[in-house]
Order: structure tokens, then C-alpha cells, then sequence
């Protein structure tokens, strides 16, 4: 009896670790690499190395989450501003490059949503693009305002069939195809030659997808031990190596099918699962991926009106409303400008940039000074638990 109560606490400890671990997967899957653009820009384009890159990116994105999740829980910290400055101190100016970095992806992330959902309406439908860019703007726009709740509801549900689509697409396609001989051929023919730039990759990948660090820190104060930040962080980096891994094996298969078609780069998950020849896995895969794009939209427009309608420039408008319209056009009115350029731009080029960014503010400042900051304050005596107000 004694050793069951022991294994009962131990899961019960067990279950905060996993649910911000999943939250993370959630994240990074629902709305980024399930298109496969992502995968295919960073990843599959090197080969078999691709696979080491994306591992490599897994984990330098968990060990600078698991870094900035123990300084903001452990010295009780209120907002990413006061993490940065932690960080950077006694530059603390410096968080100012943060700023900068989070609202320029931001811009790119809803730039990317339109992109993607207009791209994937134009695949499967044959809708104009230009229209389509359109039409998903003025959607997205009614419901940041009018159905933000009701998106984000059906968009938690969007997320789970996306991922469970996308695990599906990846592990039917890489079986369906020559995966063994297609890898061993890429082997014999490129050898370890893309090595140095499937390191390079794995931190540019790294780097901007750190654009999470405020939704992940403000999540994750259920975690009260530098152990359970450990335990969660290592779960949600043996996940999304997997999905990751998964999705790069399945675009390397089919790499030489979406290649020698036009626009078959934009989303070559739809394109490659097109070819597959299941409608119903098209279908599916079609409907989740536009909801949940927009209801990332949606949510990311949200919070980003909510950061800025009490703002000192726009309290001369009296009325709450209009400065939430006025921001939500705004911030949509630039993201479809930028989504004009097209979904392969926007990843290949603004979250490229915005990586190389990142890679040199962020995640070499937490993986190194964070990490030392860290330990240096969490002495022996207080290391087995935070103190959270």
C-alpha cells in the first residue's frame, strides 16, 4: 500500500510537467510545421541532416524555455519585460531588442496564418490567391471581434485533429513510399556535407520559435520546482522531435513528387497527401489546418490589441471598441500586405532574419548567462521548490 500511495504522488507531481509539455507541442505544431513549409525550408532541403537539425532545434528550443521558465517561476517575476531584464541586467535596456523581435514575428506569425490559409484554399479549391488573402483577412477580422472565445474553443479542438492528421499524413506517406532507400541514396550522394548547415539551421528554427517565451512563461506557473521545469521540458523535447523528425521523413520521401509541381513547396504536407490518395485524409487535413491557422490569428490579434488599447497614444479615442477596431485593422491590414509575398517568403525571410535575431539576444543569452544566473540563485538549500505568490 505504501508503494502505491509513493507511485500515485509521483504522477500526480508527474501531471503539470506534462500538461505544459503537450501545451508547448500544441503550439509548435497546430499552427507552425504542419503546413511542412517550415520542415521543407529548414529542414528536408538538407537531406538526411535535416533529421539531426531538427532534433538539434528541438532541443535548443526547450533548453532556453526551461532556462527562462526557472527564472521567471523562481524569483516570481510578472511579465516577459521583468524576465528580460533579469537576463540582460545590468544591461537592461536590452529587453527593448526583445520587444522588437516579438512584435516584428508576431506581424509575421499573423502574416503567416493568412498566408497559409489562403494558400491552402487555393490548393484544394483552386480559389484566386489575391481573393483568398482577402477573404481569410476579413474573416479573421470579424472574428477577432465579434467570436474571439468561440475561436479559440474550436481552436483548441482544431488543434488536437491537426496533430493527430498531421502524425497520421506523416507515418501513412513515409511508409508508402521507398523512406529506407530514398535516405540511403541521400546518404551515398551528400555524405556529411550539410552537416555545418544543419547545425546553423537548427538554431535559426530555434531562434524564432522562441516567440513563444511569453505564452509558455505566463502558462507555466504550475510548475513549482527547477525539476518539474527539467521533467517537462525533456518530455516536450522528446515529443516534438519526434512529430518533427516525423514530418521531414515523410517530405523527404515525397520531396521529388511536390518539388515538380508548381507551388507544391507552399504546403507540401497538402500536396504530398494529395498524392496519396486519400479524400478523406485531404479533407480533413484541409478543414482542421485553415481553422486552426485562423483561430492562431485570431487568438495572437487578440493579445495583441489587449497589449496596446490602454496604450497613452490611443486614449484620446474615448471609446474602448473603436481602439480595439482600429488596432485589429491596423496589425491585419500590414500582415496581409506582408502575406502578399507569399507563405514560402515569409518563413524563408522574415522568420529566417528574425531568428538570426533571436539566436544572438535570446537563446545564447539563456542556454549560457541564464543558465548561470540560474544556478548561482537557486543555491542547494532552495533548489527543491519556488516560492510562486
Amino acid at each position: 500500500m505504501p508503494g502505491r500511495k509513493k507511485m500515485k504522488k509521483k504522477l500526480v507531481r508527474m501531471s503539470p510537467a506534462m500538461s505544459i509539455a503537450f501545451v508547448l507541442f500544441a503550439s509548435h505544431a497546430g499552427g507552425g510545421f504542419a503546413t511542412g513549409n517550415q520542415a521543407n525550408t529548414y529542414f528536408v532541403k538538407l537531406g538526411w541532416s535535416g533529421l539531426v537539425s531538427a532534433v538539434i532545434a528541438m532541443v535548443l528550443l526547450t533548453w532556453t524555455l526551461k532556462e527562462a521558465i526557472v527564472m521567471y517561476n523562481s524569483r516570481g517575476l510578472k511579465s516577459y519585460k521583468e524576465l528580460f531584464e533579469t537576463l540582460y541586467h545590468p544591461f537592461d535596456k536590452l529587453e527593448l531588442v526583445f520587444e522588437g523581435f516579438y512584435y516584428i514575428m508576431v506581424v509575421m506569425v499573423i502574416a503567416s496564418t493568412i498566408s497559409g490559409s489562403a494558400s491552402a484554399l487555393k490548393e484544394f479549391f483552386n480559389f484566386n490567391y489575391g481573393l483568398s488573402v482577402l477573404g481569410v483577412s476579413v474573416l479573421t477580422l470579424m472574428l477577432a471581434i465579434f467570436g474571439e472565445k468561440l475561436v479559440r474553443n474550436v481552436g483548441t479542438l482544431m488543434g488536437i485533429v491537426i496533430l493527430v492528421t498531421s502524425v497520421l499524413i506523416y507515418l501513412v506517406g513515409s511508409f508508402q513510399g521507398d523512406l529506407v532507400g530514398v535516405v540511403t541514396s541521400n546518404f551515398e550522394k551528400t555524405g556529411f556535407s550539410n552537416l555545418d548547415k544543419a547545425i546553423f539551421n537548427g538554431f535559426i528554427y530555434a531562434g524564432f520559435q522562441c516567440v513563444q517565451i511569453p505564452s509558455m512563461i505566463s502558462c507555466s506557473r504550475v510548475l513549482n520546482s527547477e525539476r518539474e521545469v527539467s521533467k517537462s521540458m525533456k518530455l516536450s523535447c522528446l515529443i516534438n522531435s519526434l512529430a518533427l523528425g516525423l514530418s521531414v521523413l515523410m517530405l523527404l520521401v515525397w520531396r521529388g513528387y511536390y518539388t515538380g509541381l508548381e507551388g507544391g513547396e507552399v504546403i507540401p504536407t497538402l500536396t504530398s497527401t494529395n498524392a496519396m490518395g486519400y479524400k478523406w485524409m485531404t479533407v480533413f487535413y484541409v478543414i482542421s489546418l485553415v481553422l486552426c491557422l485562423l483561430s492562431s490569428g485570431v487568438s495572437i490579434i487578440f493579445g495583441f490589441v489587449s497589449r496596446f488599447e490602454n496604450s497613452k497614444a490611443l486614449r484620446k479615442v474615448e471609446s474602448l471598441e473603436l481602439r480595439r477596431f482600429g488596432l485589429a485593422v491596423g496589425i491585419l491590414v500590414l500582415s496581409m500586405a506582408i502575406s502578399m509575398a507569399g507563405l514560402t517568403n515569409i518563413i524563408k525571410y522574415g522568420y529566417g532574419y528574425c531568428g538570426y535575431i533571436a539566436i544572438l539576444f535570446v537563446v545564447l543569452p539563456f542556454t549560457t548567462v541564464g543558465l548561470y544566473k540560474n544556478k548561482k540563485y537557486l543555491q542547494p538549500e532552495v533548489r527543491k521548490e519556488f516560492v510562486l505568490d
